[in-house]
């Protein structure tokens, strides 16, 4: 229950730091170039513990589970960091609660998961509080550029919300260790295949900006490798419902480092939709 406990704790504050980073560094150089950086910099912190597993046991199946992992959270930490740049981190964080309903969906596509009433009450929970999450204040007007940050942050919660699923069941054909390295190797390679795909040039980083990629790779190491923790120990619909507590401090860095507005409407929207997370979390 300790190490259960320790690792949930780590993976909801983690999360909140890295999209600060990743907030930050997306203002600066192209969500492409944050994103293979810091994929980069977890990988070559794997590559002496790679060499201690024999990667040839493994079956075709599992490389296609691998591939697919990699596959969406490349493209789903790219639309991430694009939202990032454009949004409010007060306003995209606590809309990661989408992702338990995704989530289930995925689950039970992939692992047989099914929803309770509970469940289900909780994803009108999730659906009304965003309503009130997003709604402008005053006679402020939502313009595009937010209603696109909305869309690219719904498409990175079905990326990353379908790699939940496909990542528990890397880990139950292998152990989280290795699901944790593949994850980090994936991510840098698909990150820089994305890149050439593009056309995208390469923008190195600014020498004061390396901190903040180390700090990002470090707290989304942490979270990935919490989470496989986790994933080992409970469900995936109820581990992502419980990791929506990081909303709260989400709430916390938007108002605290971008100086974000509305905090009482943004408050009360995340509290109900982390009730609608908890409601699934029962289900």
């Amino acid at each position: 229950m300790f190490v259960l406990l320790t690792a949930l704790t780590l993976r909801i504050l983690s999360n909140p730091v890295a999209n600060a980073c990743q907030k930050y560094l997306g203002e600066r150089v192209s969500s492409l170039s944050v994103n293979f950086y810091i994929a980069l910099i977890m990988s070559a912190g794997c590559i002496i513990p790679a060499f201690r597993h024999n990667w040839s046991v493994y079956t075709p199946e599992f490389w296609l589970y691998v591939f697919l992992a990699g596959l969406f959270c490349s493209a789903g930490t790219i639309c991430l960091i694009k939202a990032l740049k454009l949004g409010e981190l007060s306003i995209l964080g606590p809309l990661n609660s989408y992702k338990s309903v995704i989530g289930l969906i995925s689950a039970f596509l992939l692992l047989g998961e099914l929803p309770s009433l509970n469940g289900i009450a909780g994803i009108f929970l999730i659906v009304g509080g965003s309503l009130v999450l997003i709604s402008p204040s005053g006679s402020v007007e939502r313009g595009k550029t937010f209603w696109y940050s909305v869309l690219l942050r719904i498409m990175a919660l079905v990326f990353t919300g379908s790699e939940a699923s496909i990542l528990k069941k890397i880990i139950i054909l292998s152990s989280p260790e290795i699901s944790f390295i593949l994850w980090c190797f994936s991510g840098a390679l698909f990150g820089g295949l994305f890149m050439v795909f593009t056309k995208n040039k390469l923008e190195y980083p600014k020498l004061n900006d390396w901190k903040f990629y180390i700090l990002a790779a470090l707290c989304l190491g942490i979270m990935q490798f919490s989470t496989n923790v986790v994933f080992v120990r409970m469900e995936v619909g109820t581990a992502l419902a419980l990791f929506q507590l990081s909303s709260i401090v989400n709430l916390f860095l938007g108002f605290k480092i971008f100086h974000e507005g509305g905090m009482i409407r943004k408050f009360i929207g995340t509290i109900i939709m982390i009730t609608g997370a908890v409601m699934i979390f029962l289900a």
